[in-house]
């Protein structure tokens, strides 16, 4: 099924507790960055918040086929900075500057329909040395085994009202999510989880808005994804292309 990409967009800027979710998650992928200093970085579908506005000192590409988001990050290019943005699905583009030091595929592979072909343009932007960074919903979060044990889902793996809402395909856990990397030709080497969230989206949103739910305990949910790596609410993979 085609993914609806105006709507898409409208209902990511509606989705309760994204903005802060998201903050973790891109703390996350910059300290990779940082960790692994590319010179050369491709962004694979960058949202409203491109990764290049924290970044300096390397050559990014953006590929995002929306057309508010790839306009809004084009908006965010900073005079004399080496960002170029595309405006289109990564399977449908060749890129002179591949391959990449580093490519970051950050809450997308779960959305697309088909993830073989997305991990196949990926594939292609590739050496031998580049790092692929991943990161998707976990569906091992605390969250979903808390509605498990409350009998409100009958898995973890259930597909929820915010997949639905947001045209996501499904769920990955860290073994199903090797997988699916390991069917695209990529080894895993690094892994964790971020962010531990007890509660579903509107139900966070709703203790931030009664501040109940203050900053200092949100980093702690933050730093409790290093104690408890198989709860976070996302977990993310650092892989290379598989050596024959």
């Amino acid at each position: 099924m085609a993914r609806d990409l105006v709507a898409y967009t409208d209902q990511y800027r509606r989705l309760p507790f994204e903005p802060v979710q998201a903050l973790y998650r891109r703390r996350r992928v910059l300290s990779e960055i940082e960790r692994y200093a590319p010179r050369r970085l491709l962004e694979v579908g960058c949202g409203h918040m491109p990764l290049h506005t924290d970044l300096s000192g390397m050559h990014i590409t953006v590929v995002e086929p929306a057309a508010e988001f790839a306009r809004n990050a084009r908006s965010t290019v900073a005079a004399g900075a080496d960002v170029k943005v595309i405006e289109a699905f990564l399977e449908e583009v060749e890129l002179p500057e591949m391959p990449f030091d580093m490519v970051v595929v950050s809450c997308l592979l779960h959305e697309v329909d088909d993830p073989q072909a997305l991990l196949a343009a990926v594939r292609r932007m590739c050496s031998s040395n580049t790092v692929v960074h991943v990161n998707v919903p976990n569906a091992r979060s605390l969250h979903r085994l808390l509605a498990v044990a409350m009998g409100l889902i009958d898995r973890p793996e259930a597909h929820s009202q915010t997949q639905t809402t947001m045209q996501q395909r499904g769920i990955y856990d860290l073994q199903t999510l090797e997988v699916e990397l390991a069917a695209a030709g990529f080894a895993v080497h690094e892994r964790g989880s971020l962010f531990v969230k007890p509660f579903t989206h509107g139900q966070m949103q709703q203790l931030v808005d009664q501040q109940f739910m203050t900053p200092a305990m949100l980093d702690g949910l933050g730093r409790l994804a290093d104690t408890l790596p198989e709860l976070g609410s996302e977990i993310w993979v650092n892989a290379t292309l598989c050596h024959d």
